[in-house]
Order: structure tokens, then sequence, then C-alpha cells
């Protein structure tokens, strides 16, 4: 039997995981939660074979409690089922140790097969995903120039930016200038889109 915790915040899509899972002859649902700090202490007392963990949760992302999961509950295999599928996170989630990772919109035949591959010790990847990891243009962006264009793209002015990145404005539209040139965006807003549809934010 193989056990399982299942971390989604969508109550719709929990319970629907769970009673697909449950008709598995031999997979049963033993922990079930909405937020990402439940899933350390609920691994820690049922001991699962697999996590099922979203990405985008409250109190805590998935990716961070895939993370302590691997020190403090090495047993537990984790597979990220996420709306988030992008190279970005998958990169992170394989830096975390996850043994797989599979877009939300992935049958449940693929999700049912993938909990028993990994459980065996294999590890499962979404295609798609992978294909576009090993695709992916490295950042021309500087990891400073990344933070003052991410923080653009949240809506904050380049005084606000300075704010909280303890630089001065001139240096915060210096790195806006320096980042829109290297992208070769026709201004600001055109670099937040390229370096967006580029993971590189």
């Amino acid at each position: 039997m193989i056990s399982i915790l299942l971390a989604e915040d969508t109550a719709i899509l929990r319970d629907t995981l769970v009673a697909v899972l449950d008709l598995e002859q031999d997979m049963q649902v033993v922990a079930q939660v909405s937020h990402g700090d439940q899933i350390l202490p609920a691994a820690r007392r049922w001991q699962p074979d697999v996590a099922i963990v979203d990405i985008d949760l409250p109190g805590q992302d998935g990716l961070t409690a895939a993370r302590q999961l691997g020190t403090d509950v090495p047993s537990c295999r984790v597979l990220i089922l996420t709306a988030l599928a992008q190279p970005a996170n998958l990169r992170t989630a394989l830096d975390a140790g996850v043994s797989g990772f599979l877009a939300k919109h992935t049958p449940a035949v693929d999700l049912i097969r993938a909990v028993r591959e990994i459980h065996r010790g294999a590890r499962v990847i979404d295609p798609a995903v992978a294909v576009a990891a090993l695709d992916a243009r490295p950042s021309p962006l500087t990891p400073r120039e990344t933070d003052v264009l991410r923080l653009h793209s949240e809506g904050f002015d380049p005084r606000e930016i300075a704010e909280r990145l303890f630089l001065t404005h001139g240096t915060v539209r210096n790195y806006l200038a320096s980042a829109t040139d290297k992208l070769n965006a026709r201004n600001r807003i055109h670099a937040i889109r390229i370096a967006t549809e580029n993971d590189w934010l």
C-alpha cells in the first residue's frame, strides 16, 4: 500500500484527487493539507511514502516544503503537481530533491502511474516542461537587474524600488535602463514581457 500526503489549497481539486487516488487498490491518502506550513508536521506524523504537493500554497510555498521534507522525512518522495509548470520552477524543484514534477492538466491515469514509479524510486518529469527547460536560454540579466525588473513588474516605481533594495533612485533607473538594453526591449514594459516570457523573473 502506497501511503500519500496531499497538499493542495483548492478544496474541490483536493477532494477530487483524494477520491481518484483512493480508488486505487494499492494507494491510500493518509493526510491532506491546504497550507504549506502544514506539510512537514503531517509528514512527520503519518510518514507517507509519497507527498503530492502544489507549489503555490498559502503559509509556505511547496518547493520550500519539499526541501524540508528531503531533510526531515527523507523516506517521503515528493511529487510536485502544479499549475506553475515552468522551467525555473522545475529547476528549483530538482535542486530541492523532488522525485516528480507534473502539470495539473496531467490526466489522472498518468498521475497514478507517476505515483507508482516514484514509489519504486524512479523520477518522473512532465516531458513538455523538461523540453522547455532544456531549450531555455540563460538570462542575460545580473541578479540585481533581475531584482529591480521583477519589482517594477509588480508595480513598484523606481523610488519605491530604491527604498526596498537600499539603492539610490539613480542607481535603480540605471539598472532598469541596462536591463531594457540587454533585452533589446523598446521600453521597460516590453523588457518585463520579454523577461517573463523567457522565465527570467
